[in-house]
């Protein structure tokens, strides 16, 4: 009996069944994590180079348009929107600041941008200030998104707001032409 026992451990020390079973069990959970961080990264940055195209395609309209009664706040959202093509749900998820920089103190608006709170009913007061003859503005782009795979990679590591989206932002400037 004690022989059986010891043929039967030998057997199993020495049995190679399996062992790519144990490999891909340690490599595969690796390798699909760099592959969504992968993704999640190309599709983040995709959406932000179409926010970034849809700021500046909107902010070179309004310097070919100078004075023109349009530049509402609303009207430079949808402008904008329209040009970024891939955000979803972009006109209810975006926030848009516009002032005017001093050139006299060349003061610069806060770094902390305000984006849409998607648990909160009452958005944020923006400044939005379409400025007078050949002052300069700076416009501020902020979208919240959602990030594709939040619990895996990349998506796990990026900070995120309240309701679980990620910011991203874009920021452009301009000098309004004399009338």
């Amino acid at each position: 009996m004690l022989r059986r026992i010891g043929k039967l451990i030998r057997r199993f020390t020495k049995g190679e069944d399996g062992s790519v079973t144990v490999e891909f069990a340690i490599v595969f959970p690796v390798f699909m994590t760099i592959f969504l961080s992968v993704f999640e990264g190309g599709l983040l940055m995709t959406k932000m180079v179409m926010l970034d195209r849809g700021l500046d395609i909107t902010v070179r309209a309004i310097r070919l348009a100078p004075g023109s009664a349009d530049i509402t706040h609303d009207a430079v959202k949808e402008m904008i929107c329209e040009n970024a093509l891939i955000l979803q749900d972009c006109v209810e998820v975006i926030q848009i600041e516009m002032t005017p920089i001093s050139s006299a103190t060349w003061d610069m608006p806060d770094k902390s941008a305000d984006c849409i709170d998607r648990e909160s009913e009452v958005e944020p007061v923006v400044s939005f200030n379409a400025g007078g003859e050949n002052d300069i503005m700076f416009v501020r782009a902020c979208v919240v998104i959602e990030p594709l795979f939040p619990t895996s990679g990349l998506g796990l590591a990026l900070t995120k707001d309240a309701s679980g989206g990620v910011r991203i932002l874009a920021t452009s400037a301009f000098a309004n032409e004399p009338r």
